[in-house]
């Protein structure tokens, strides 16, 4: 059953649609034709270029230590690379690539995108100086803001209703697995060569991905799923303004958004600055990275995303109001874990209690992306999600790095011992926000429920 619950509605008087020629006549050069989908090969294909895009993202912070070292950095101009350079162009970009997919083939958009952020971290290996460091990830930010949102429209188109949530929990394994890989992959590479050639070999491995791409993902027929259980035809397509409007007129929508962006400026505060404060504070080296902190990651992370998936899809058969209370259950029991991993005094201990944080920190990602995905319309799905991602990263990809490495500038300055230790600590109020955000989601959404 299709679920367009007071969201956006404002562009009924769409288009009918055409045959799916015209899809193919707007595509870019390389794309294929549409050709009927295999779910399995369409979810694992995606997955593993959003594995990339996250291994891409999360190899700064991984290699914050010899890439200080290197380059002769602080912890503030290091937030500022993660953080607010990167979030400017990823964050803002993606909203015209949204607008864009919707309108021709998402499948030639993501390929072409892995292209960019792959040549992009590449560059970031050769990178002399600081300038061309940010120049290089800016760039990385620039391809990566055309990766999740197409691939969100794609399962959309993939998966029928009642699917989404489960589908999505397998395809948010990416940032578990991109960032174990990276840990294991480019801690190994850097502590047995040099920080530059991790960034090399890991973007000429997106190149491939991005070659390849075009032929392993077919481009799906958009709504067919949901026209079919709603009984109706699949609609044209949705004007750009109309579709902004209307998602930040939706309280649902909002919510949903400002909810994951809270949560993100904890995940990304501390994903950015994890590796740099286990080797600085708890002692680690990178050979422990590369081995113990990757299965945190692995263990913990990934099976809270396919955990939430299932519990979310089961859940929401009874009320949509599961969308919203199953983030803030899990937000509210991290928060006593991630103030015992910042306290541990030794290493396995903080890594034992990660592990438990990095379980609960994620139900939020499957959470919010199925409900945005089933409250627009087909036609919008891919600027919604890229609105969704606009909000919730730019606060938090954007904003907790680059709060963190300067906190942890400002405590040093300020003869605070343990500094990067100390900033870490600041970011358990922003779980209490967060809490409270999906509470206040939860109510507004049990107030548009509609009975069955």
């Amino acid at each position: 059953m299709a679920i367009y619950r007071g969201g956006i509605t404002a562009s009924t008087a769409a288009a009918p649609v055409s045959a799916p020629m015209a899809d193919a006549a707007t595509a870019l050069p390389f794309a294929r034709a549409p050709r009927s989908a295999r779910p399995a090969v369409v979810l694992t294909t995606l997955t593993f270029v959003y594995v990339l895009n996250f291994l891409d993202r999360q190899l700064l912070g991984i290699l914050a230590k010899p890439i200080q070292d290197s380059l002769h950095i602080t912890d503030g101009q290091l937030g500022l690379i993660g953080g607010l350079y990167f979030a400017m162009f990823y964050c803002f970009i993606a909203i015209p690539l949204g607008w864009l997919a919707d309108r021709t083939h998402r499948v030639a958009i993501l390929s072409l995108a892995c292209a960019i952020w792959s040549g992009a971290t590449i560059c970031c290996g050769l990178a002399g100086s600081y300038p061309q460091l940010v120049a290089a990830r800016m760039v990385v930010g620039f391809g990566e803001a055309g990766g999740v949102p197409p691939s969100y429209a794609i399962i959309s188109d993939t998966f029928s209703p009642g699917r989404r949530a489960t589908a999505f929990g397998i395809y948010n394994l990416g940032p578990p697995i991109g960032a174990a890989l990276g840990i294991a992959l480019g801690a190994s590479i850097a502590a047995a060569f040099d920080w530059r050639h991790a960034f090399v070999a890991i973007g000429l491995v997106g190149l491939v991905a991005a070659a390849a791409l075009p032929f392993l993902v077919p481009e799906p027929a958009r709504g067919a799923l949901d026209a079919r259980a709603a009984g109706g035809p699949a609609e044209g397509k949705a004007p750009f303004w109309a579709t902004v409007r209307a998602f930040f007129a939706n309280p649902v929508l909002t919510l949903a958004s400002f909810a994951s962006g809270a949560t993100q400026f904890v995940t990304y505060g501390l994903g950015n600055f994890a590796v740099l404060f286990l080797i600085r504070e708890k002692g680690m080296t990178l050979e422990e990275i590369a081995i113990f902190y990757a299965l945190v990651i692995a263990v913990g992370m990934s099976g809270g995303m396919v955990f939430s998936g299932k519990l979310i899809d089961r859940m929401t058969r009874r009320s949509r109001r599961a969308y919203a209370i199953a983030p803030a259950a899990s937000l509210a029991i991290a928060l006593p874990f991630y103030v015992g991993f910042v306290w541990a005094p030794s290493w396995p201990l903080a890594l034992v209690l990660l592990t438990i944080v990095m379980f609960f920190n994620y139900f939020y990602l499957s959470a919010s992306v199925a409900l945005v995905q089933e409250e627009v319309r087909p036609n919008q799905r891919v600027l919604s999600g890229a609105l969704l991602l606009l909000v919730m990263n730019f606060i938090g990809l954007g904003l907790g790095p680059t709060y963190v490495g300067a906190a942890s500038d400002w405590f040093q300055a300020n003869g605070t011992p343990h500094a990067l230790q100390v900033a870490l600590y600041t970011l358990a109020p922003f779980y209490v926000i967060a809490i409270l955000l999906f509470l206040w989601l939860a109510r507004v959404i049990d107030r548009q429920e509609i009975p069955a």
